[in-house]
């Protein structure tokens, strides 16, 4: 996507992101009657949700309503006091420290800002994960990077560089390429284009299509920009009151009449981006 594409370009879907259903056991993730809280503050509420194989799930809620805290919950990073969280078929209650670190290889993970070690060059941030799950030596582990860097739509020479020395938008891509490491199944992403300016979030939001198509990855995005939302996602699941409210295509969201998602969907900063006039955008 060059950097002369407007937002009017970007009211128009991508091709191919209507996927036909999917059987049962196509279920990458599923989250059942997860319940999450800090102190006597209840965050998550009996919350359930499936992400299907191969889908970009977005994942939108109010601020402070509790996304993050569901993706780190499904990471293991956030404790839950109640409910289930099976990946690929395993509860990850069951598994054993062997048995999770391997289940641990199939994910990666894009964190908020892109949390890179700032101690570390970009060529030693990607290749943290390699070196703590993987055996190979330093010359397949420095083209390896260089090839993951690369694919994220930056240049070679990036890899000396610190993370200081970087744009935001090139902080993201470095973060992606590290997240895409050890060749992972699903990809998480939490608020991937916040910061961006919207030619930036554009060209990052065409990254991600483009290498969940390539890779055949599957993407758990959380997010609240209604242009990511339009352009890259197969299905959209909205928080609210601590449960998922809605979940479906941005038609389903358009349609539906729950007060806060119809607030989010047609609000001000919905119709100034095209959305819910005339039933869609």
């Amino acid at each position: 996507m060059n950097s002369g594409t407007t937002t009017a370009n970007l009211a128009t879907p991508r091709p191919g992101r209507n996927p036909p259903a999917r059987a049962a056991d196509d279920v990458v993730i599923s989250v059942r009657d997860i319940v999450v809280g800090f102190g006597d503050k209840i965050i998550l509420k009996g919350l359930s949700l499936d992400v299907m194989r191969g889908e970009i799930l977005g994942f939108v809620g109010a601020s402070g309503g509790g996304k993050s805290v569901l993706t780190r919950t499904i990471l293991g990073l956030t404790r839950k006091r109640s409910g289930t969280v099976d990946v690929f078929g395993q509860n990850l209650d069951t598994l054993s420290y062997m048995q999770r670190r391997q289940l641990e290889q199939r994910w990666g993970v894009l964190f908020q800002q892109g949390a890179l070690f700032s101690s570390l060059s970009v060529r030693q941030n990607i290749q943290f994960p390699m070196r703590e799950y993987l055996d190979m030596s330093p010359r397949l582990m420095d083209e390896l990077t260089v090839a993951k860097i690369e694919m994220v739509g930056l240049s070679p020479d990036v890899a000396e560089k610190a993370p200081s020395e970087l744009s935001g938008g090139m902080i993201k891509r470095a973060a992606l390429a590290r997240a895409l490491a050890l060749d992972p199944e699903i990809l998480f992403l939490d608020e991937p284009t916040s910061g961006l300016d919207p030619i930036g979030a554009a060209e990052f939001d065409e990254l991600i299509a483009t290498l969940q198509q390539t890779l055949g990855l599957t993407v758990f995005m959380v997010t609240h920009d209604l242009d990511s939302l339009h352009t890259v996602c197969d299905r959209i699941a909205a928080l609210a009151d601590g449960q998922v409210v809605a979940v479906g295509p941005i038609e389903t969201m358009l349609a539906s009449d729950h007060p806060w998602v119809s607030a989010y969907f047609h609000g001000k900063r919905a119709r100034a981006a095209g959305f819910g006039q005339n039933g869609g955008r």
